[in-house]
């Protein structure tokens, strides 16, 4: 091993702006089966799968067709009780404090 590496000719990651952001979602089971089935089938990972359509959604900008059933559904805004003290505060959705 050398004492010391010399980086003056390196260049920048060219693949910096493809990076991809770890985050968190809840999704149906029944949705997580499908793409496993079709990660088997096609030999990609399943989340490799979920990226590759979204990303083709984002790219079409295509929207969801949302049509409730009964009575819709609370939505989350990102507001939050205390049930201590029954004070209300606002943080961003999915960001821990």
């Amino acid at each position: 091993m050398r004492r010391e590496y010399g980086f003056g000719r390196s260049v920048a990651n060219p693949y910096v702006n493809r990076l991809k952001k770890q985050i968190s979602i809840r999704i149906d089971n029944d949705t997580i089966e499908y793409f496993k089935t079709l990660a088997a089938q096609t030999a990609i990972p399943y989340q490799s799968l979920i990226n590759l359509f979204l990303a083709e959604c984002a790219s079409k900008k295509l929207k969801p067709s949302v049509l409730w059933q009964n009575e819709p559904r609370t939505v989350r805004t990102g507001r939050r009780t205390n049930r201590a003290s029954g004070r209300t505060h606002s943080d961003p959705v999915g960001e821990r404090r």
